[in-house]
């Protein structure tokens, strides 16, 4: 099986070298190759890879800030001179973080990691079925369970590989990435405003213009959900007359 992939990194003999030892691995199709962020983007929207290998210190956006700007985003491996950003980088979900100069039976461990977790999604049951706005969803947190109209649930938020659902006055943790739910979700309801969370369409209260020729969402109970500029693009196509 091999791993669809992209590197990141704005130094040429860093993604020469990286591609070398990733020919000798066996294991990686590499599909592109960006010398920054924004570059990075367009190639992960074109060809969805399943693997970034990401520098971090690059100029104008790191490789926070271009995680940051993705919607759905592959799994990450680090490649880095630094050892500061560890914490951080698996604060993001990253698969693995490796310093620079990398050595091969490092990158083949890593590459591993990246491939048990590729099979034992694959090994998950689908749940293929579309979720309508008459819907309602059994949601269970511990010991406590319930049973909600989807058109009651305002939001719902990304906490690593669980999803937070907000609704009246709770606020329950599943076992379900938030990319997960995005496939199924009614998109006539929910919006998915940025990264890290989904919106109920109808619990929108007002808008206004914000940073970088984004949005700022206000909910109906208070909550600011800042719209990212990409995907302010799309709420306009979606929502304009």
């Amino acid at each position: 099986m091999s791993i669809t992939a992209i590197i990141v990194d704005d130094e040429r003999l860093a993604r020469e070298g990286l591609r070398q030892l990733l020919a000798e691995t066996g294991e990686i199709e590499l599909v592109g190759e960006a010398a920054n962020a924004d570059e990075a983007i367009e190639l992960v929207e074109k060809h969805k890879p399943q693997l970034l290998f990401l520098d971090i210190e690059m100029p104008e956006k790191n490789g926070f800030d271009l995680l940051e700007e993705l919607i759905e985003t592959p799994y990450v491996i680090f490649t880095t001179a630094y050892n500061e950003f560890a914490l951080k980088a698996f604060e993001v979900n990253a698969m693995d973080y490796i310093l620079k100069p990398i050595e091969l039976p490092r990158l083949k461990e890593a590459i591993a990691r990246v491939k048990k977790q590729i099979v034992e999604i694959d090994q998950q049951p689908k749940s293929i079925r579309h979720l309508s706005e008459q819907d309602q969803v059994f949601i269970r947190d511990g010991d406590k369970c319930w049973f909600v109209k989807l058109t009651d649930i305002r939001m719902i938020e990304s906490a690593g590989n669980y999803a937070k659902i907000y609704f009246d006055k709770h606020q329950p943790l599943i076992h379900k990435t938030l990319n997960a739910l995005d496939e199924r979700l009614s998109q006539s309801l929910f919006f998915r405003a940025n990264r890290q969370q989904i919106i109920n369409l109808h619990y929108i209260d007002k808008i206004e213009p914000f940073f970088n020729a984004g949005f700022l969402i206000y909910l109906k109970d208070g909550t600011k959900v800042e719209v990212s500029r990409r995907q302010s693009v799309k709420f306009k196509e979606m929502m304009s007359l």
